[in-house]
């Protein structure tokens, strides 16, 4: 669930996010196990296209249904404008084991600020650090 931190080429840092980085936020999304109610640190903001996907993983297992989030920047040979649902793409990120070099459709495309964040999962006390991605919606302000 861990990340590098390395943000791809090209990427845009947000003009004014809704959650400025280093600042704290609850995950309201529950992408992964133990995601859901942690509160996460805002390691990075960028204003893009995000996407959520379906692929079949290089490594044989399971179809992957609406996996949430792959970014713009995060397909090989983008082309400029955003893509929509139903188009195929080939998937650069490899935010899960047997994502990286598939093609995948899209499910959703929508043009928002996606966070990096480090939480601590609800499930195993697991430490993640630069967790990409969530949106503006999967999280809100800490009370």
């Amino acid at each position: 669930m861990s990340g590098s931190g390395e943000v791809p080429e090209g990427l845009e840092e947000a003009g004014d996010p809704m959650f400025e980085v280093a600042s704290s936020a609850i995950i309201t999304a529950s992408h992964m196990e133990g995601m859901e109610g942690a509160e996460a640190t805002i390691v990075g903001a960028y204003d893009t296209t995000a996407y959520s996907i379906s692929y079949d993983p290089s490594n044989g297992g399971e179809r992957v249904e609406d996996h949430k989030w792959i970014i713009h920047e995060e397909i090989t040979d983008a082309q400029k404008e955003s893509y929509q649902v139903g188009d195929e793409v080939t998937v650069v990120a490899s935010h899960m084991e047997g994502m990286k070099g598939v093609t995948a459709e899209i499910d959703s495309a929508e043009e928002t600020t996606v966070y990096m964040i480090d939480f601590t999962s609800t499930e195993n006390g697991e430490e993640v650090t630069n967790h990409k991605w969530v949106t503006e919606n999967d999280l809100a302000e800490v009370e």
